[in-house]
């Protein structure tokens, strides 16, 4: 009899316990669910939201490609009227037409952007390595490349960069867009670097300048679409090249990040996902001229 008793009492007390114990973690269980459902609604609306601008990007490009490609066919019509009449042409004429040239390829920015942030990309092992020369010799054809773009560092011995799967002509474009900008915001007498190394299972590529920097506060904004630092005023562009570097850079599952300093220049750095992972150490030799 003595021993039931006390059996019960153990079976009541550990009954009580685990109900104690579930009305404890009953709350924290809620609270775990609570933030899952928030953070999985708040997925859901930037996806909305990302899916939204897509669709306005489409509708800007096909609204203004058609009046586009009037305005310029209406532009060459005048300026071959004026040439026929044996007068030279107005100069809003040029204004007009460089101004329309300029809308032109702001429209073909924004659905290369559009094409990127939704489109199907080609996966194979992309030679970053070859990347970063094709991007030094390129940029020796931009106004002031060939004196700026300077020495930089491409890992070869031991071994080379190892490869990173992707689309090779996006990856290329958006390392293009940044060289073009170095050089760009560089002025004469300054230094644009590449370089790339090994870290971690990922590739990091950098493109360095001595050019006249981001002031700062400014350097996350430059990110977004359409957004031009102040430094940019009075330099041609659309300010759309580092949105599309971005883009590229988050279909490949990689990241950007960007550090200035006005007056001394600026450094982005741009890691992807390697095919190959290694802790190897490099050592580099040069690219670019010397």
């Amino acid at each position: 009899m003595g021993l039931y008793v006390r059996s019960s009492f153990a079976v009541v007390a550990v009954e009580t316990g685990l109900l104690v114990g579930i009305g404890l973690a009953a709350p924290a269980l809620a609270r775990r669910g609570l933030a899952r459902d928030r953070a999985a609604a708040a997925e859901r609306a930037a996806a909305a939201v990302r899916e939204e601008h897509r669709r306005f990007l489409r509708r800007l490009d096909h609204e203004l490609k058609n009046p586009l490609t009037a305005i310029r066919a209406g532009l060459a019509n005048l300026a071959d009227a004026w040439a026929a009449e044996g007068g030279p042409a107005p100069p809003a004429l040029a204004v007009v037409e460089s101004q329309t040239v300029r809308l032109s390829r702001l429209v073909t920015d924004l659905r290369k952007l559009a094409e990127v942030a939704e489109g199907d990309i080609e996966r194979v092992p992309v030679d970053v390595g070859q990347l970063l020369r094709a991007a030094a010799a390129a940029a020796e054809d931009l106004p002031g490349g060939a004196e700026r773009v300077g020495s930089g560092s491409i890992p070869q011995v031991p071994w080379p960069l190892p490869p990173v799967f992707g689309d090779a002509d996006l990856l290329e474009l958006a390392l293009w867009n940044l060289v073009a900008n170095a050089v760009k915001y560089s002025g004469p007498g300054a230094t644009v670097e590449l370089r790339g190394f090994e870290e971690n299972g990922q590739v990091t590529l950098e493109v360095a300048d001595t050019g006249t920097g981001i002031p700062d506060g400014e350097a996350d904004q430059v990110w977004d679409e359409l957004v031009r630092g102040t430094a940019a005023r009075g330099v041609p562009g659309s300010g759309l090249g580092l949105s599309l570097v971005r883009a590229v850079v988050a279909r490949h599952g990689g990241g950007c990040e960007l550090r200035s300093r006005p007056g001394e220049g600026t450094v982005v750095r741009v890691r992807l996902p390697a095919c190959a992972p290694s802790r190897r150490t490099e050592t580099a030799t040069s690219v670019g001229r010397p």
